[in-house]
């Protein structure tokens, strides 16, 4: 009996399996648009949508804001994002449209009267053909049986650029990808701006206004665009890289650090470049890549450049005048300039009287003609071509060098190129004299320098001699107006006697750095530069030499002396001495063979070296330093000037601190201050300091705040524009927390899943550090015990200071900070205390 009702069973089951197979390919037609493919037997009907395989992505029917029209578009997560479209110059008038497969094989699209509005138009495709969404956003149509892609969205881009795309030029057929906006926000259809790979010996990423130059990114070393400084500081920048094949075919792409992160580039229809990111399928910032009017092409004419920090932005280089004059008086500024006296070489004389003026941390111009060749070849090959206006040279090009005129040039205040601008012999100091002239001021010169050297080696004898017999070392300072810094050394005397600190003598100090050669030099700061020597006892040390010119800095080299001497700690850069002869005066350091932390946190192409290890080693060494100054040494110390370009890293990357020319000692009883001399860096300054002159500890764990989200981020508190919607790092920082979004400002280089608990509470205390009121914050004891994890319930934090006010204290600065990665970056700004 059993044996029987199996057999009926299986009877059924075979006459029902057409029935089925049936069933199924009708739920598959109705149903299988869901899925991430569309084959010959299937259409997909408005509003039905096709999903990748990780469902990130969509094919489907959209309808732009302010419009009823109907397009065929790829987004991403949502119908806001879309990164493809097909039908961009054909909508659909209603929601009749399909997508399907053609008779030809070709991916279509079909409006209500079955006819084609859009299509792959690939010829002859010789078998069957399959669609299929796959998880980059890539639409691409496939050969059923090779699996062969026959045509992709890729190669045939919209508006948005996305990683794993590859946008080629070819030196050879001139063929290239291009990147094209809409016509505006409500209209897909081809708008006036395009991008592209251009000039290929030199790659550069261009945008077009029709075929006219709208904006570049200046050529590619191998790292970065150098014209585009702000990837040598953002994480969001990278993963560029450019290829060049043997055919002449030059392509760029990016790719993303990891799957959590997911990163587009928009070009819109008013001509901006916009990145677009998300972190686990949430957006976490949507950033304009450039936007002011020095980023438009050639925006100060021929020999013209552009400084977006200066009144008025657009300057005649050196050596030029405007073409017009009354142009150029009203601000039109694109007739450009020309050359006030010809170059000598023009003049059929010796090519050797021009010279070149160097124009430091520049955009080099359009046109760049690229040879492999030494720097010093570069320039020698320059000045012997009349036809050769400027060079410039970079380790990951070689030798730039331009032709005829040069436009679009721009200063930045960090990273690009010195640019070497040929000038015609007059416009150096005393210009070009005739031989008979040169030669007899030579001989004059030669003689008169060396009767002064003999007498000054005596003098200095005689000197050092006395000084080394000296127990201790007495410095005069001349006391000057209240609102002016010490200028001098005469004058009203006030002595300041300075125990304990060894005087080495000049002559030893300039033998050890080779008589301050340019090739021992480390860095430049506010008051001088610092050099690499190495004593007589074979010990290597930082001789920071304040500069002559300086009106600034003997205040500060007394101050950092007469603290820093006081000193121990392994967290706190040691002084070795002090020099002062005559002129001179000068400390000696520890040498730091790592330089300062600036020097790898900001540079994409160094701070890899920093994993999170290094930077939470770097952190805890900081705070203790910090707590030692405030708290554990026998004097109570404010630092006044904590930045990452202030902490130097020794051979095994352990921090610090140093740059005491600004530090203020605090007797016992003591716990705030009043100053009407504010100094520091803007972006490190607490509000309480920056506004009202009031400092204490707070101020310093103000600073310490700020460090901390620059080191979990990997970005500059000064790195951000308006363009942003954040006015500075802080700002961006207290964004994300209140979205619950703050993994988003993890430095890519350091996120992983092991690390990200103990990041997050390194982020929450860099919260707490700068928030308005110094009574808010914790003290350094407190920051410690909270990285140790002493402390596990930590207080919410309150929102930061300066979000608001940011752009205001920049606007009040007397002048602009240019930091550099050096040993001894300082930065002093005078405000009078309000």
């Amino acid at each position: 009996m059993i044996h029987w009702q199996l057999a009926q069973v299986m009877r059924f089951i075979r006459n029902m399996l057409p029935v089925f197979v049936i069933l199924l390919s009708n739920l598959y037609m109705i149903f299988g648009a869901g899925l991430d493919t569309i084959t010959v037997s299937q259409l997909m009907s408005d509003p039905e949508t096709v999903t990748s395989n990780d469902g990130a992505f969509k094919l489907g029917f959209f309808s732009p804001a302010n419009t009823t029209n109907r397009y065929v578009g790829v987004w991403y997560l949502t119908e806001s994002n879309v990164i493809w479209v097909a039908n961009r110059d054909r909508p659909l008038e209603d929601s009749s449209g399909v997508v399907t497969i053609s008779n030809d094989r070709n991916l279509v699209v079909l409006n209500g009267k079955k006819q084609v509005v859009w299509s792959s138009n690939v010829s002859n495709i010789e078998s069957n053909s399959t669609v299929q969404l796959q998880n980059t956003g890539n639409l691409v149509l496939l050969d059923s049986l090779t699996g062969k892609t026959i045509w992709e969205s890729f190669k045939e881009p919209s508006d948005t650029f996305l990683p794993n795309m590859i946008i080629s030029s070819n030196q050879v057929t001139r063929k290239k990808d291009r990147v094209t906006s809409w016509k505006n926000p409500s209209d897909p259809a081809v708008g006036i701006f395009s991008t592209s790979l251009d000039r290929l010996n030199v790659p550069e990423v261009f945008v077009w206004n029709q075929t006219q130059p709208y904006w570049r990114s200046g050529p590619w070393n191998g790292q970065v665009f150098i014209g585009l400084p702000r990837m040598y500081t953002s994480a969001y920048l990278n993963g560029f890289s450019v290829a060049r094949e043997d055919d002449g075919t030059v392509s760029i792409a990016y790719s993303l650090p990891n799957h959590s992160f997911f990163g587009t580039i928009a070009l819109s229809s008013e001509g901006r470049l916009v990145y677009s990111s998300w972190m686990n399928r949430r957006q976490v910032g949507k950033r304009v890549i450039y936007y002011s009017n020095c980023d438009i092409y050639g925006f100060c004419g021929a020999y013209g450049s552009c400084d977006p920090d200066k009144v008025p932005i657009c300057r005649c280089l050196r050596g030029f005048e405007p073409k017009n004059r009354e142009e150029w008086d009203k601000q039109n500024w694109t007739s450009g300039c020309v050359r006030k006296e010809t170059l000598r070489c023009e003049r059929s004389e010796a090519s050797t009287g021009d010279g070149f003026e160097k124009l430091q941390m520049s955009k080099v111009p359009d046109f760049a003609l690229q040879s492999s060749v030494s720097v010093d070849t570069c320039r020698t090959e320059c000045l012997n071509k009349c036809s050769c206006t400027a060079y410039a040279y970079d380790a990951g090009i070689g030798c730039m060098s331009w032709r005829g005129e040069l436009i679009d040039i721009v200063r930045f205040s960090s990273g690009g190129l010195d640019l070497y601008i040929r000038q015609a012999p007059s416009e150096f100091k005393g210009g070009r004299n005739m031989t008979s002239i040169i030669v007899v001021t030579v001989i004059v010169g030669a003689f008169l320098f060396a009767t002064c050297a003999y007498f000054l080696w005596r003098w200095t004898s005689k000197r050092s001699a006395r000084t080394e017999r000296s127990p201790s070392l007495v410095l005069s300072i001349r006391e000057t107006h209240p609102e002016n810094r010490i200028a001098g050394l005469s004058g009203e005397l006030e002595q300041v006697k300075i125990q304990d600190v060894p005087v080495f003598n000049f002559e030893n100090i300039a033998t050890s750095t080779n008589h301050f050669n340019l090739a021992n030099k480390l860095g430049e700061g506010g008051f001088g530069s610092v050099y690499e020597g190495e004593l007589k006892n074979g010990q290597k040390v930082a001789v920071k030499r304040l500069s002559r010119a300086s009106r600034q800095g003997t205040e500060e080299f007394i101050n950092e002396v007469t603290v820093i001497s006081k000193l121990q700690h392994r967290n706190l850069v040691r002084l070795l001495g002090c020099c002062i002869e005559g002129g001179e005066r000068m400390l000696i350091f520890e040498y730091m063979p790592n330089k300062s932390l600036d020097f790898y946190l900001f540079d994409p192409a160094k701070k890899s070296v920093l994993d999170w290890q290094k930077r939470f080693n770097i952190i805890e060494g900081v705070s203790r330093g910090l707590l030692y100054l405030h708290r554990d040494s026998r004097l109570r110390i404010i630092h006044r000037d904590l930045k990452p370009s202030n902490i130097l890293l020794d051979a095994a990357l352990n921090p610090k601190i140093s740059d005491f020319g600004m530090a203020k000692i605090f007797g016992g009883s003591e716990d705030e201050a009043n100053t009407r001399r504010v100094v520091g860096t803007y972006g490190y300054m607490s509000p309480e300091y920056a506004m009202q002159g009031l400092f204490s500890e707070k101020s310093d764990v103000f600073s310490y705040g700020v460090f901390l989200l620059e080191i979990v981020s990997g970005r500059k508190n000064s790195s951000f524009g308006n363009q942003e919607e954040s006015l500075s790092l802080l700002g961006y920082a207290w964004k994300l927390w209140n979205e619950g979004e703050i993994e988003s400002l993890i430095d890519p280089e350091i996120f992983n899943q092991e690390n990200v608990e103990q990041i997050l509470r390194c982020i929450h205390i860099g919260l707490l550090c700068v928030q308005e009121l110094a009574k808010e914050r914790p003290t350094m004891a407190t920051v410690l015990s909270m990285l140790n994890s002493e402390i596990v319930n930590f207080p919410p934090p309150r929102q930061p200071a300066f979000i608001q006010r940011h752009t205001e204290l920049q606007g009040e600065s007397s002048h602009r900070s240019h930091e550099s990665n050096s040993i001894n970056s300082v930065t002093v700004t005078n405000v009078d205390g309000r």
